[in-house]
């Protein structure tokens, strides 16, 4: 089982300051015994805030996993000052186990500026209201592959419910395209006004890191055995366009442009239930199936 509430999942998200720019993050323990990526890009966008001022806002963030991150030992964040202009401020992340660097990312924040106004729409998918959450529709897999089972009931989440649009099932050979629509959102209402925006982008990058990669699988439905897939992620990009309210439906519309040479892409919109475009995520990853 994840993380079994949204305080634990800020807990875990917000990291100790032990100098001016140096900081550390312990781990939400994962059955797979490595460090989830979406953990790290949320305490890479804390430390990274806990560097700026306090009238800007990030925009926009672009990280690179490099090592996979040990699941026992806390992460140290050092976050290097690039530049506090008249409206931006640029930082570096870096975050180390053992003296090595095993993600880095470079975040920009801005100040509130009014500008030109326009995005997609948001997609034509069915509502939240009548959905399965992924949990209760991996639930006729149990039998069928059990390992898969067990890694998808792993990544449940006691903070963040999330319930697919499209089926999830791998096996099934009639859904062969690439697109997946998820609605998600915080389990437990809280108030917006003790979770602030710094926080709301925080947990939206973790989130962000769930489903985004599967979506480039789905071509390939039926074509091979679950259980010898292995995946990883090399980089992930992410922009804040508008405000949101994480306590509210959000729904994350990905699809995969492309997967070759071992790789694939995932290309995320989330949208909140009025249709406003909040962010734009892109992650390429690795995909390989085991021997």
């Amino acid at each position: 089982m994840g993380l079994e509430s949204l305080q634990q999942l800020i807990e875990i998200i917000t990291l100790e300051r032990l100098d001016t720019t140096l900081f550390r993050g312990q781990n939400y323990i994962t059955p797979w015994k490595r460090v989830f990526g979406g953990q790290v890009l949320g305490q890479s966008l804390n430390a990274a805030y806990q560097t700026v001022d306090k009238d800007r806002y990030a925009h926009s963030i672009h990280g690179y996993f490099i090592l996979s991150g040990d699941v026992t030992k806390p992460i140290i964040y050092q976050v290097d000052v690039l530049r506090d202009g008249g409206s931006f401020s640029t930082r570096r992340v870096t975050a180390s186990q053992n003296g090595k660097a095993i993600f880095v990312m470079a975040a920009s924040f801005q100040l509130n500026q009014k500008g030109f106004d326009h995005q997609t729409e948001i997609p034509n998918v069915e509502g939240h209201k009548d959905l399965q959450t992924d949990i209760e529709q991996i639930e006729v897999i149990k039998d069928y592959s059990p390992r898969l089972y067990k890694k998808m009931m792993a990544r449940a989440q006691g903070a963040i419910e999330f319930r697919p649009v499209e089926n999830i099932l791998i096996r099934d050979p009639e859904v062969n395209d690439n697109i997946k629509n998820v609605w998600m959102k915080l389990t437990q209402q809280t108030d917006i006004n003790k979770i602030d925006k710094p926080l709301q982008q925080q947990l939206l990058a973790y989130a962000s890191d769930y489903d985004l990669l599967l979506t480039a699988i789905n071509p390939h439905r039926g074509k091979f055995d679950p259980n010898k897939l292995f995946i990883a992620s090399i980089d992930h990009a992410m922009w804040f366009h508008r405000d949101f309210d994480f306590n509210q439906w959000l729904l994350y519309s990905i699809n995969s442009p492309s997967a070759s040479n071992s790789r694939g892409i995932g290309m995320g919109h989330i949208y909140n239930e009025k249709g406003d475009l909040v962010s734009t995520v892109v992650q390429e990853g690795l995909l390989r199936i085991k021997d």
